[in-house]
């Protein structure tokens, strides 16, 4: 098994490095006080990558997971606030909308994404709630032609710009998985209220929204019978977009922890020639190939959506090492890697948010664990079934 990139994925990785190293680059610091990126997601728009995930029926260009993990990595090398603004384009929020939404509905949003004029957020997360799904007390109640959504939602990004709120939601009461469902909420509706704000290590705002009687057409609940099933599993495609933002933060902290100790000298020495911090880069560096090696092969296994254990293998793995990673990378900086003067400590605070976001390690553990109790076969890892 090889898995190469083609010509094409190598030419995209190409072209959005340039310009991330370039314009991104000296823009970093700008956004760290929760300020959204906007001229950095018009410099994004400009060369497609917006569209990359949107079907090229409605001006995207339908590329695969795969290509849009690549991408996301290389913006995160530099950028964390912007590869989370970005990942609203290619994650769950806006597959949900290509793949359960009806026809006009698609017409009105997606063409938006590609150009960056719509930004789109997702709402799980309850203040009891938010891996655990099942339990969610926000309610849909349809009433003829329409729905009227109450409840409340937090920590939810880009919740003062986005133009479309994918909201998980129990509909008519129905208790259970059974009873969930989704539906798209515009910010503008009467009954939608920021309640909240929380600014974040990794720079990023954070919001809680409340849903106060907020009436909508019948045609904003997008998924209602079985959808629960759809919903989680347009979700395993987060859990390959999450990891490749903390492979791109590790790989820029191990990018900015080799050339510090290049150029740093201690006892008429550069630091990198000292054994003990050889050994610590290889282990960075082998830490960092595996990562990439088993999120790549979740992104590949997408048809159109991830393999759910393989997606949660590879969360795990990329989260947890991008942790490590950083730290690492702080730490071959010395004093200077603890100050806001040198990017590690950037990649170090953006690196935190990989494990709790897009499902916790915790619970992603237990969904391997019932896998292997319930179902690792007696001849071993070949039959097992993870694609």
């Amino acid at each position: 098994m090889k898995l190469e990139l083609t010509a094409d994925q190598r030419a995209m990785v190409s072209s959005v490095r340039d310009l991330v190293q370039e314009r991104f680059k000296p823009r970093v610091k700008k956004w760290q006080d929760g300020t959204f990126p906007y001229e950095n997601i018009r410099d994004l728009a400009e060369i497609g990558v917006l569209g990359m995930a949107v079907p090229e029926e409605f001006g995207g260009l339908g590329l695969p997971v795969l290509d849009c993990v690549l991408v996301l990595e290389e913006i995160a090398k530099v950028c964390y606030c912007t590869s989370m603004a970005v990942m609203s384009a290619m994650g769950a929020q806006n597959r949900i909308i290509a793949n359960y939404a009806p026809r006009h509905v698609q017409e009105k949003f997606l063409p938006g994404v590609v150009t960056g004029e719509t930004i789109l957020a997702i709402c799980m997360t309850e203040p009891h709630a938010g891996t655990d799904v099942a339990n969610y007390r926000t309610n849909t109640e349809v009433k003829g032609d329409k729905v009227v959504l109450n409840g409340v939602k937090t920590l939810i990004s880009r919740a003062d710009e986005a133009h479309c709120f994918i909201v998980f939601t129990r509909v008519n009461g129905v208790p259970g998985r059974e009873g969930i469902g989704c539906v798209l909420v515009d910010p503008k509706t009467p009954g939608f209220e920021v309640t909240a704000r929380y600014h974040t290590m990794g720079g990023e705002n954070l919001a809680e929204i409340q849903f106060n009687n907020v009436e909508l057409p019948l045609e904003n609940l997008i998924i209602h019978d079985n959808g629960f099933k759809r919903l989680l599993t347009a979700f395993n495609t987060q859990r390959c977009m999450n990891p490749s933002v903390s492979l791109g933060l590790a790989e820029g902290a191990f990018e900015e922890a080799v050339k510090y100790v290049r150029e740093r000298t201690i006892y008429n020495r550069p630091t990198g020639s000292m054994q003990g911090n050889r050994w610590k880069l290889a282990e960075m560096l082998r830490e960092i190939e595996v990562a990439r090696s088993i999120l790549y092969r979740a992104a590949a296994s997408a048809d159109p959506f991830p393999d759910p254990y393989l997606a949660a293998l590879a969360k795990i793995t990329t989260n947890e090492m991008a942790i490590r990673v950083t730290s690492d990378a702080v730490q071959l900086h010395g004093g200077y890697g603890f100050t806001d003067d040198y990017p590690v400590s950037h990649f170090y605070r953006g690196a935190r948010y990989g494990t709790l976001g897009g499902g916790a390690t915790e619970a992603l553990k237990d969904l391997l664990g019932k896998r292997v109790y319930d179902t690792f076969p007696a001849d071993g890892f070949l039959s097992f079934g993870l694609e």
